[in-house]
């Protein structure tokens, strides 16, 4: 399949249209607009946990984002899919940040009558800001002038928590001209929760549970086996032990300690920051000093961006950032990456800043904001060479706080990056299918809320790789931790359906669950975790002392860190980086090989014992632990080249 030629249409252009387009539709006496013809586009629910305060105050100001329709992401779809399954004759051949703007623009129409609903609604175009693809138009608006354009009221909603107090400005349902219904995709900040609940909790949030634990005992009696040597890695018996998880432990256990990287100039890697979170140089320099002395104490370094704001502050830190554990996060992820896949260049994203704590009558602007949102807008803008390839994210919510059109919308953007060569990893979460008391659905017609297990995002998104957190070492079993509330998560998405490369594994799954847990998930959703790595008691440096930290926010990172690798000895040879990294993962999971099956345990949860392991593809560890020769051999061979692709019944 050839990508199209045609160009992006430039902005001049597109004013150029638009003002001739107007002109004819006003000269046949057709309105594009009328406060008669608005009817409700979009209504959500607030989720557990919110709790209403007031109406959102009059002088305060929103970014507004504006999604259009994309007609042509099936196409964009398709190409995903054909550069990123290694038995297709496209496999690697990654698409440019142009062709991905062209398949993802909306229509000239759809461009010209939501400009013009915006100007008849007394919107400045002179302060709209496009995407490189116009697909999505942001602008900043006091509250007043939002609610006359989306037929709405915002309101104040309060977040209550054991770990603090927030709060946002949402609105529970919105309108739009009824024209507009079909080439509007989404508007956010509306009635989306998502980024503020999970992402907005300092000590522990949801889905992303950082557990520390100083207590040598309990940690000893808590995870028998650890001393024991894997089969796959023997040595892991003389350097992994009941007392802390190395670098030295993880190159072992999962087989990279021997491979040397070749060209580090050539390869990259990259984690993000939310929520005032940093990676302190200090820190970091004590962790590598005692567990890669082999690394220069000068030798490394990492490149820090901020987006929208953020920062990565390398002063000590203040009494905020120590009582909030402002850092533990961001040390976990860079000391991971760097134990494992050091020379290879870091780049770290920092997206806004610290949420404000609840304040009956102060609202900053900054806590009205979708962080996914702003930091995709931020890397979907970059040239190819500036994207990184393989990027870690350790924050996430329950699905059902984003309205089904957002979340959507949200991993359509994931796919764009897949589709240009980055590879994106999540941690699956760490509260199972849901901490007990918590499991209930979020109906947005009004129904009474049902029983259901919970669904962690984006890593119920097909555009990202879920990645599951293991414990002990013979046999690597579903990380549990029930003091700490910590286990690891696992599910079928309610949003998204199954992806075809997922259809027998999971369906063979389903079927050996018969009818356990019926009414409680979506047989026909797409499934995760992808894959699994340790995730309890890692070994991490913050504000100078030794601290265990454990949470699928280790065993994403881990993850991320040896694809790095694997993508360093393609680049080698003069190959493209892994990219999208789904398709493949499968594939060598049915293959067999390449991952560590994880037969034990349960990712339980909801007052009952959840998703079991089982031989194979499972939703408690995915298709298992990585074995780094393994996988490195399958993507520089040419084995899976010649099996049928998932895709030929």
């Amino acid at each position: 399949m050839n990508m199209p030629s045609k160009s992006i249409v430039s902005l001049t252009s597109y004013f150029l249209f638009a003002c001739t387009f107007t002109s004819l539709a006003r000269g046949s006496n057709t309105g594009f607009s009328s406060r008669s013809s608005y009817t409700l586009k979009e209504r959500h629910h607030v989720p557990r946990n919110w709790a209403y305060v007031g109406r959102a105050p009059a002088d305060h100001e929103i970014e507004l984002h504006i999604g259009l329709q994309q007609p042509r992401f099936e196409e964009l779809e398709q190409h995903l899919l054909e550069v990123s399954s290694p038995s297709h004759p496209r496999y690697g051949e990654h698409l440019s940040a142009e062709e991905v703007q062209t398949l993802v623009r909306p229509d000239n129409e759809s461009l010209a009558l939501v400009i013009e609903w915006l100007k008849e609604n007394e919107v400045d175009i002179n302060i709209l800001n496009f995407s490189p693809s116009q697909d999505w138009i942001s602008v900043t608006l006091p509250i007043p002038h939002i609610e006359r354009l989306l037929s709405t009221e915002y309101h104040n909603f309060r977040y209550e928590g054991d770990d603090g107090d927030y709060s946002v400005v949402r609105t529970l349902e919105w309108s739009l001209p009824e024209h507009l219904h079909d080439h509007v995709d989404c508007i956010q900040p509306t009635s989306s929760f998502f980024g503020v609940s999970a992402l907005g909790r300092t000590k522990r949030s949801y889905w992303d549970v950082i557990v520390e634990n100083i207590n040598k005992n309990e940690r000893e009696s808590s995870i028998e086996g650890i001393g024991s040597h894997s089969p796959r890695a023997p040595g892991a018996r003389q350097v992994c032990n009941a007392s802390e998880v190395t670098p030295t432990c993880l190159r072992t256990l999962y087989g990279t300690i021997d491979y040397k990287i070749q060209v580090p100039e050539k390869n990259s890697m990259s984690l993000t920051n939310y929520l005032g979170q940093f990676n302190n140089r200090s820190d970091t320099s004590l962790f590598l000093s005692q567990y890669r002395p082999d690394i220069p104490a000068d030798g490394w370094d990492f490149k820090d961006i901020s987006v929208a704001g953020g920062v990565n502050p390398q002063t000590p830190a203040d009494a905020y950032q120590l009582e909030h554990g402002k850092g533990k996060e961001g040390n976990l992820d860079i000391q991971a990456m760097l134990g494992i896949a050091y020379p290879t260049p870091l780049t770290i994203y920092s997206t806004l800043g610290t949420p404000p704590p609840f304040k009956p009558t102060a609202f900053a602007p900054n806590n009205t904001n979708e962080p996914y949102l702003i930091w995709l807008q931020y890397m979907l803008a970059l040239p190819n060479s500036q994207l990184p390839k393989v990027i870690s994210t350790s924050y996430g919510d329950i699905e059902h706080t984003l309205p089904p059109a957002y979340a959507r919308r949200v991993c359509n953007s994931f796919a764009q990056l897949g589709a240009r060569g980055v590879s994106l990893i999540f941690g699956s979460g760490d509260s199972g299918v849901g901490r007990d008391g918590m499991c209930h659905t979020n109906h947005n017609d009004g129904r009474p809320e049902t029983p259901e297990f919970l669904v962690s995002f984006p890593d119920a998104c097909p555009y990202v790789t879920s990645v599951g957190a293991t414990m002990g070492m013979d046999p690597e079993r579903v990380a549990v931790l029930d003091e700490k509330k910590f286990v690891s998560g696992g599910g079928f998405s309610r949003y998204f359906a199954r992806p075809p490369w997922q259809d027998g594994p999971v369906q063979a799954y389903i079927e050996s669950l018969g009818d356990e847990h019926s009414g409680m998930y979506n047989p026909d959703g797409a499934a995760y975790p992808d894959v699994s790595a340790q995730g309890y008691e890692y070994a991490v440096f913050w504000n100078g002392t030794k601290r265990l930290m454990s949470g699928t926010s280790a065993s994403a990172p881990t993850f991320a860190a040896i694809i790095a690798l694997v993508n360093d000895a393609l680049l080698a040879e003069g190959k493209p980086a892994l990219g999208f990294l789904n398709p493949w993962i499968w594939e060598v999971g049915k293959r067999g090989g390449g991952f560590t099956d994880v037969t034990v345990g349960n990712s339980k949860g909801c007052n009952g014992t959840g998703y079991p392991t089982r031989t194979g593809w499972d939703a408690a560890s995915g298709w298992g632990t990585p074995w780094f020769p393994v996988l490195k051999d399958l993507a520089l061979g040419n084995e899976l080249r010649g099996e049928k692709p998932w895709y030929i019944l």
